[in-house]
């Protein structure tokens, strides 16, 4: 009896003296589309303000991250999804993916419910703006010097034969502020005009990245000119002292880039906390570090911005009343078009305007002399036509059937890209030979 009573005496005392369990540390998932110097500088600041709590984030450019989430709904292990494209949490709202979320009013209070005429959060309560962008040119000053190019300052700009093969851009169906910029030109100039500049463009590229990283990097690098990037790219690139500029087009939009809480991911409240610490002070400074480079949505902050810096606040900038809607509806029909009549078809869509430049200046070379020119002109006016062709219309592209395809009718998709496939192979080849015979024609 005593000796059991001694050894409860000890447990006991073993059991007083032991140290505190330590709480087990909680992760809290992200996935986003951005570059690593951006999340980790935020990675290794929550961290520090939140402790017990380990951001473990999953890079992924935003059309797979979209598909990522739809794949594990049924048991999430994403907490937050944050990325630069404002369709891409439409499209995961009206698919049920996306928590709602009440925040604290002091918070919002402070940011603008709008820029130009777009909400900056989710007015449901679905996802909030931590940043403002717009979409532009970048260039190298040293290249353009080096080439004799002029300094680009419109979306037209880059139709011109001058910038052809000096141009970079990332393929939209890869890079969701890519995807953003397509929309952008679309809606400003219409279905058809946007087209024929996009596949006018498209001809003068001289490579199309996988990533929209590697737009800047090639720019930065002198490996291309010029490059369609976020303005981020640009901004961070010139905080860095790197020998490029930066531009917004005059017809442009300006739309936040948002972060929101996955539904039924495991851990919520620290999700809550992460949105909260973006909006918060220390978390809208930190946009500002040179690395980083982008634009807060708190418009009293930018009194502390660095010299020079933009403010979209008080830019007007603008030009194109973005429809988010729109661009989310007709998502992956837009993406699949210019995949298959610009990216797989990139070496005959550059070849074709190619040719078509070489007829434009022998046409204006045969002019000057006084030379009869009315059948290169033909030919040269159909080849022009037949580069800038589009498919189908944009009736067509919105249309509900086709948009639906694309989720669960694959037989219906794999029809219409090899349409779209076929339709540019043999529009671009026709009007190569067209251009090239518009040039004999004139010998």
């Amino acid at each position: 009896m005593l000796t059991l009573t001694r050894t409860l005496v000890i447990g006991l005392a073993l059991i007083l003296c032991a140290p505190p369990a330590v709480a087990a540390t909680k992760e809290l998932v992200i996935v986003t589309s951005f570059p690593k110097e951006l999340f980790e500088a935020y990675k290794k600041a929550f961290e520090a303000a939140r402790p017990g709590v380990r951001l473990v984030v999953k890079p992924q450019q935003t059309n797979a991250a979209i598909t990522y989430l739809r794949e594990t709904r049924a048991k999430p292990d994403a907490d937050i999804f944050w990325v630069s494209a404002v369709d891409a949490f439409q499209v995961l709202k009206a698919d049920g993916i996306l928590d709602k979320v009440a925040l604290p009013e002091a918070l919002l209070r402070r940011i603008p419910k709008a820029i130009g005429t777009f909400p900056i959060h989710d007015p449901d309560g679905h996802y909030f703006g931590f940043a403002v962008s717009g979409y532009g040119l970048m260039w190298n000053t040293r290249y353009l010097t080096l080439h004799r190019l002029p300094t680009p300052k419109e979306w037209t700009d880059l139709a011109d034969a001058r910038y052809h093969g000096h141009l970079v851009i990332s393929a939209p169906s890869r890079s969701g502020t890519t995807h953003l910029t397509i929309e952008v030109i679309l809606q400003a100039y219409g279905w058809e005009k946007g087209w024929a500049l996009l596949l006018q463009m498209g001809g003068n590229m001289g490579s199309i990245t996988e990533r929209s990283f590697g737009v800047p990097e090639a720019v930065i690098s002198g490996q291309y000119g010029i490059g369609v990037v976020i303005d981020f790219f640009g901004l961070s690139a010139i905080a860095s002292g790197h020998p490029v500029g930066f531009a917004y087009p005059t017809l442009t939009s300006v739309v936040p880039a948002s972060v929101a809480v996955v539904k039924g991911g495991p851990n919520t409240d620290n999700a809550r906390a992460f949105v909260e610490y973006l909006l918060g002070d220390e978390g809208q400074l930190r946009l500002f570090s040179p690395e980083i480079g982008r634009l807060p949505v708190v418009p009293d902050l930018y009194a502390k911005a660095p010299a020079a810096y933009p403010n979209l606040f008080t830019m007007k900038l603008g030009g194109v009343s973005f429809n988010d809607k729109l661009s989310s509806s007709r998502r992956n029909v837009v993406n699949s078009l210019y995949d298959h009549l610009i990216t797989f078809r990139h070496a005959e869509l550059k070849a074709a305007w190619a040719a078509i430049f070489a007829a434009e200046t022998a046409l204006a070379k045969a002019k000057a002399s006084g030379k009869s020119a009315a059948e290169a002109e033909k030919a040269l006016a159909e080849a022009r036509r037949l580069a800038t062709a589009m498919p189908v219309d944009a009736a067509r592209a919105s249309d509900r059937e086709v948009n639906a395809a694309f989720k669960d009718k694959p037989e219906v998709k794999a029809k219409l890209e090899t349409d779209w496939d076929n339709f540019a192979k043999a529009n671009y080849t026709q009007a190569r030979a067209l251009a090239e015979r518009a040039v004999a024609a004139l010998r």
